[in-house]
């Protein structure tokens, strides 16, 4: 694949955006666009936002979001945290030597994302709602949820370079303001600020009660129960990538790259560092890892696998709806023992998802890899 210079690859360091604007990520290279184009399918064009997308949420004035909106909002943002979760894990999964730093990398964009997932739910608990996670379980491939940057599409693969430009990097690619136009989808970053907005405006009442806390990688999630409480939450998934554009010397402060920079030294097998051209990726040697060839997941799934492939893929699944079903009690009555639940089957789901990325798909040269169906 192709690097054009001017791809948001190296564009001038900004904090990433949450899945960013809806266009496509400006200045891709025709060959990039082509690989994408072969990997993710056919594409169907633009259709109609559906009534609980962004574009349709922030369409409302702002005298109409109430806790309703806000409620819709904040289930809306479960789907979209959710939805990274599942091919960042296939990547991570894929890499044989997790001491690779590829593979560090990617480890901690997945805690970043199931914290984030932590924080909205507890803010939707604190509006007096429950956050519906086995109902928000994406399929794959398919567009990211809420209506967002339209022409993704998100597939489940083991970790390659096309993949890690076409789904991981075009998922967290950063704003392009010079790019945006009046007809451009609203931000990710525009959805976090209209919510923090009508938390403001609407100052509802919060409620502790079902809320979880726990600790998540390197942050601690804790419970959401007053305005300030509130703010804190969503300035910190906004500060740790969701809309903000802040100065390079912000985005380093923490000695981590965002998340679309961070797979970017992925990408390009190099550190990105600060020359007197701006920040470009020259810096210290990322060995791209010896990664399992896990094919893409076609669309409905791998058709008529071998029995004892077919098997360890009903394994998967149900681990993985127990999983959702775990969180879904978690911020139900079931508290911190189903939280405990959920997070022992995320453990259980590494295990049948390597032995299905260690088994040949007849004929090829490529091996199988979860699905991530959830069992009806």
């Amino acid at each position: 694949m192709r690097e054009d210079a001017k791809s948001p690859a190296l564009a001038p360091l900004k904090r990433r955006t949450f899945l960013a604007t809806a266009a496509v990520t400006a200045g891709a290279s025709a060959t990039a666009t082509a690989a994408s184009a072969s990997a993710a399918g056919p594409h169907h064009g633009p259709v109609d936002p559906p009534l609980d997308s962004v574009v349709r949420l922030l369409a409302m004035p702002e005298a109409g979001r109430g806790i309703d909106w806000l409620r819709s909002a904040l289930q809306v943002a479960v789907e979209l945290e959710l939805s990274t979760i599942p091919p960042y894990l296939c990547g991570w999964w894929s890499i044989r030597d997790r001491g690779a730093e590829a593979a560090r990398l990617i480890r901690r964009i997945i805690d970043d994302e199931m914290y984030h997932l932590g924080v909205v739910c507890n803010l939707l608990v604190a509006v007096g709602d429950r956050p519906r996670i086995r109902a928000a379980a994406p399929t794959y491939p398919g567009p990211l949820p809420g209506g967002v940057r339209p022409g993704v599409t998100v597939y489940l693969s083991g970790l390659t370079r096309t993949f890690v430009h076409d789904v991981m990097m075009a998922i967290e690619a950063p704003e392009e303001p010079l790019a945006l136009n009046d007809s451009a989808a609203p931000t990710i970053g525009a959805f976090y600020g209209a919510m923090l907005q009508s938390f403001r405006t609407e100052a509802p009442q919060l409620s502790a009660r079902g809320q979880l806390s726990a600790h998540i990688g390197s942050d601690e999630l804790r419970p959401v129960e007053t305005l300030l409480d509130a703010e804190r939450s969503i300035d910190i998934i906004r500060e740790q990538g969701e809309g903000t554009s802040s100065s390079p010397a912000d985005s380093f402060a923490d000695d981590h790259p965002a998340h679309y920079y961070a797979f970017g030294e992925i990408y390009h097998g190099r550190q990105l560092q600060q020359t007197d051209t701006g920040w470009t990726f020259t810096g210290a040697p990322v060995p791209f890892p010896d990664a399992r060839p896990m094919a893409q997941v076609p669309a409905g799934g791998w058709p008529s696998p071998p029995t004892p492939v077919q098997q360890v893929l009903d394994r998967f699944d149900t681990i993985y709806t127990t999983l959702l079903d775990s969180l879904d009690a978690a911020w139900g009555d079931g508290g911190p023992r189903s939280l405990n639940a959920a997070i022992h089957a995320m453990r259980a789901l590494e295990e049948p998802a390597v032995q299905l990325m260690e088994t040949e798909i007849p004929g090829t040269r490529s091996t199988y890899g979860p699905q991530f169906h959830a069992l009806p």
